[in-house]
C-alpha cells in the first residue's frame, strides 16, 4: 500500500482546502521513501495523523484527541472553529495497493458538517473510474481490515510518545499488546475459545431444561381444535370486513350529505364572516386613498387639452424671447463691425455692401422665427417649471388611480363571493343534527374497525399457535435425536478447547522465536554496538523484552541509557512491522524524543530510510534539525518536503510545499 495525496477541508486548524502530495515518486522511474512534514509543537502536526486513521477507520479510528468523546461529539471537535458552521468538513486519503496483481488506487472520502446528522460522517469511496461504488462503502471495515487491520495498526502509524512510553515500561502498553496479538493471530483462538463455551452453555441450558416429550394424542387433539377456532374465527373476520365497508359507505353518504347543504360551509361561518369584514375594512382603506388623489392635482385630468395647450404655448413664447436676445446681439455685434471698418481704409461703397449683407443675413436668419401672434401668456421660466411638475405628478395620479380602482374592483368581486358563501350555509339547528349525524357514522366506522382489528389478530394469534403445534408433531420424532446431538457436541466441545490451548501455545512460540530473531537484528542495527546485546526474548504471556549478554547473562532494561531504550522500543516496532508481512506504509509524528545525538544520527540514517517504502515523517526543527535534514538530503532519501506554518493569532495551519525550517 502507498498513501499518494491527503486532502484537508475545514479539519482541525486547516482552514479551507489544503492538498498534501504523499507519493514517494519523484519521476517515473525513481522515488525516496521519507515524506518528511516540519511544524511546531500544537501546528498540526498530530491531526494529520488522526486525519489518516480517522480516514481509513471513521468511528473506530483510535484518535490521539478523542478521549472518551462520543464520535458525533469528536467530529464537532474536529471541525475548524473559523468556518461557517453549515460548511462542511472533509477528509480525503488517496492510496494505492496492489488487488489481482494490478494497482488498484482508492480515494477515500468522509464529509461532515457541524453537529453531522444521526451524529456521522458520510462515507464515500472513489475508485480508478471516477465513480463511488456503493457495495464497497457498505462493506468498508471488513475491507479495510484485509488491507491494514486496526490491531496491527499501531505498528505502522504511531507518535512520539507511544516509543516512550513503550521504552520506559517494563511491559508494552495494551495497545502494543492488541498488536501483537493480532499479528500472531492469537485474538482467532481467542475468539474461537469463547464461540465454543458459549455453545457449550447454550446446549447445557437446552438439555437441562427440557421437559418430557409431550404426548401425541394430546398434540394432535389440540392442533385439531385450534383448527376449528382457526376456521370459526375466519368466519368472522369476513363477516366484520363486510360491517365496516358498509358502514365506511354509510359515513360517506352522511359526509356529502354535509357538504352538499351547508354543513361544511356552517362550520365556517365565523371565518368566512372574518375574511368578510377584513376584505371590508380594506376597501375603506383604498376608497380612502382615492379621496386623497381626487383632493390632490387629479381634479385637473379633466382639462388635459386646455393644460397641454398652455404648455404649448409657454414653450413657444420662451423660444421667441431666447431668439429675440440672440437676434439682439448679433445687431449690435454687426455696428461694432461696420464702425471698426469705417475707422479702416476701406471705401464707403464696399463698407455699405458689407452693411446690407448684415442686414440681410440676420433677416434670412429669423425669418422663419418671427411670431406671428402676440404673446398672451406671458409666464416665466418658474412658472413654466411650475407646470411641467404638475403635469408630470397629474400623470401618476392617474395611474395611481387605475390601480386603486382595479383593487377596488377584485376587493368588492371577493366580498360578494364570501356573501354567497354564507348565504348557502346551513341554518344553525340544521347544522347541529347534519354534524351529529356525521359523527354518528364515524363513531360506527371506528367501532366497527376496532372490532374487526380484534377478531384479525386473534386470528393472527391462530395461526402461530396452529404452526408451533405443527412443529412440536413434526418435531416429536426428532427429539431424541437432537438430545443426543446436543450431549455431544457438550463432550467434544472439551476435547476442543484443549487441543485449542496446545494450538495457541505453540503458535505462539512459533511466531515469537521470528519475532525475537527481527528484534534483535533490528536493534543491533540501530544501536550499532553488537557486544551489549546477544539475545532477546519475548514472554510468552506479557509480551515483554528480556534482553542478554554473550554470557548469556540478563541485561537489566534500567542498565540501557534513555537513548539505548527508545532505540529498543522503536526496534520492538520496527520488527513487529516486519514479521506482518504487510508491505504499509511507516507515519511517524515526533520520532527522535530524547535521543542524543549519536542515537539520533543511526536512527536518521539506518532507520527512515529502510523502515519502509513510504515513510512519513512529522517532525519538530528540534528533532530533525538542520544537520539531521541535510543528511537525509544528502543520502537521497526524502522524496518531498513541506512545512506546516502555525499562525498563533488566528490559530491556523497553513501547509507549504517545497519547504522545510531549513
Amino acid at each position: 500500500m502507498i498513501f499518494l495525496e491527503l486532502v484537508l477541508q475545514n479539519f482541525g486548524p486547516y482552514s479551507g482546502k489544503q492538498v498534501i502530495n504523499l507519493n514517494p515518486k519523484i519521476d517515473e522511474e525513481n522515488s525516496r521513501p521519507i515524506i518528511l512534514l516540519g511544524g511546531m509543537n500544537g501546528g498540526g502536526k498530530t491531526t494529520l495523523m488522526d486525519a489518516i486513521r480517522l480516514a481509513l477507520y471513521g468511528a473506530r479510528a483510535q484518535c490521539s484527541t478523542r478521549g472518551n468523546l462520543s464520535y458525533s461529539d469528536f467530529l464537532n471537535q474536529c471541525v475548524n472553529n473559523k468556518i461557517d458552521p453549515v460548511a462542511d468538513t472533509r477528509i480525503e486519503l488517496l492510496f494505492e495497493h496492489i488487488e489481482n496483481d494490478k494497482p488498484i488506487k482508492y480515494r477515500v472520502v468522509r464529509s461532515w458538517t457541524k453537529n453531522p446528522k444521526d451524529g456521522k460522517d458520510t462515507l464515500g469511496i472513489l475508485g480508478d473510474s471516477d465513480t463511488w461504488p456503493d457495495a464497497l462503502v457498505n462493506i468498508w471495515d471488513e475491507y479495510i481490515e484485509n488491507l491494514l487491520p486496526l490491531g496491527i495498526s499501531n505498528l505502522f502509524l504511531f507518535d512520539g510518545e507511544q516509543v516512550k512510553e513503550l521504552a520506559e515500561q517494563e511491559t508494552p502498553p495494551p495497545v502494543v499488546v492488541d498488536a501483537i496479538r493480532g499479528l500472531l493471530g492469537l485474538e482467532l483462538a481467542d475468539r474461537l475459545a469463547v464461540d465454543l463455551d458459549i455453545l457449550v452453555n447454550r446446549k447445557l441450558k437446552e438439555v437441562g431444561n427440557s421437559k418430557d416429550l409431550a404426548n401425541l394424542e394430546e398434540i394432535e387433539t389440540r392442533l385439531t381444535q385450534q383448527q376449528e377456532d382457526y376456521q370459526t374465527t375466519e368466519e368472522k373476520v369476513e363477516t366484520l370486513k363486510n360491517q365496516v365497508e358498509e358502514l365506511e359507505q354509510k359515513q360517506q353518504e352522511a359526509f356529502d350529505k354535509f357538504i352538499s347543504e351547508g354543513g361544511k360551509i356552517a362550520a365556517e361561518r365565523n371565518q368566512l364572516e372574518l375574511q368578510q369584514d377584513t376584505k371590508t375594512a380594506e376597501i375603506e382603506q383604498v376608497r380612502q386613498s382615492m379621496c386623497e388623489l381626487a383632493a390632490d392635482v387629479l381634479p385637473l385630468a379633466l382639462i388635459p387639452n386646455l393644460l397641454n395647450q398652455a404648455q404649448t404655448q409657454g414653450e413657444k413664447e420662451f423660444r421667441h424671447q431666447q431668439v429675440q436676445i440672440s437676434k439682439d446681439l448679433l445687431i449690435e455685434r454687426d455696428q461694432r463691425l461696420l464702425t471698426w471698418l469705417n475707422q479702416v481704409e476701406i471705401s464707403p461703397i464696399e463698407v455699405e455692401k458689407i452693411q446690407s449683407f448684415l442686414i440681410q443675413d440676420v433677416d434670412n436668419l429669423y425669418a422663419k422665427t418671427i411670431q406671428t401672434e402676440a404673446p398672451w401668456l406671458l409666464a416665466d421660466d418658474e412658472t413654466l417649471s411650475q407646470l411641467d411638475n404638475l403635469i408630470y405628478h397629474l400623470q401618476n395620479s392617474k395611474l395611481s388611480a387605475k390601480e386603486k380602482l382595479a383593487i377596488l374592483k377584485n376587493k368588492e368581486e371577493e366580498i360578494h363571493t364570501l356573501e354567497r358563501q354564507v348565504q348557502t350555509a346551513a341554518a344553525p339547528e340544521d347544522y347541529t343534527k347534519l354534524r351529529q349525524a356525521l359523527e354518528a357514522a364515524q363513531n360506527q366506522v371506528v367501532e366497527a374497525k376496532a372490532n374487526y382489528e380484534t377478531i384479525r389478530r386473534r386470528l393472527a394469534e391462530l395461526e402461530t399457535i396452529i404452526a408451533k403445534s405443527k412443529r412440536e408433531l413434526s418435531d416429536y420424532t426428532v427429539e431424541n435425536i437432537k438430545h443426543k446431538n446436543s450431549e455431544h457436541i457438550i463432550t467434544s466441545a472439551a476435547k476442543v478447547q484443549n487441543t485449542l490451548k496446545i494450538f495457541r501455545e505453540k503458535l505462539t512460540l512459533r511466531k515469537l522465536n521470528k519475532l525475537e530473531e527481527e528484534v534483535k537484528n533490528c536493534f543491533l542495527y540501530l544501536l550499532h554496538k553488537s557486544d551489549l546485546v546477544h539475545r532477546i526474548t519475548i514472554d510468552t504471556k506479557t509480551f515483554s523484552l528480556l534482553l542478554y549478554d554473550l554470557n548469556g547473562k540478563p541485561v537489566p532494561k534500567h542498565r540501557l541509557s534513555a537513548g539505548e531504550k527508545q532505540l529498543l522500543a522503536i526496534a520492538f516496532l520496527w520488527g513487529l512491522a516486519k514479521v506482518s508481512g504487510h508491505r504499509l506504509p511507516v507515519a511517524i509524528d515526533t520520532p527522535l524524543g530524547r535521543l542524543d545525538s549519536s542515537h539520533r544520527s543511526n536512527l536518521v540514517e539506518r532507520y527512515f530510510p529502510s523502515a519502509s517504502h513510504q515513510v512519513i515523517l512529522l517532525s519538530t526543527d528540534t528533532e530533525i534539525g538542520k544537520k539531521e535534514v541535510e543528511t537525509l538530503r544528502e543520502n537521497e532519501a526524502i522524496a518531498r518536503e513541506y512545512l506546516l506554518k502555525y499562525d498563533s493569532s488566528t490559530r491556523q495551519t497553513t501547509v507549504v510545499e517545497n519547504q522545510y525550517f531549513w
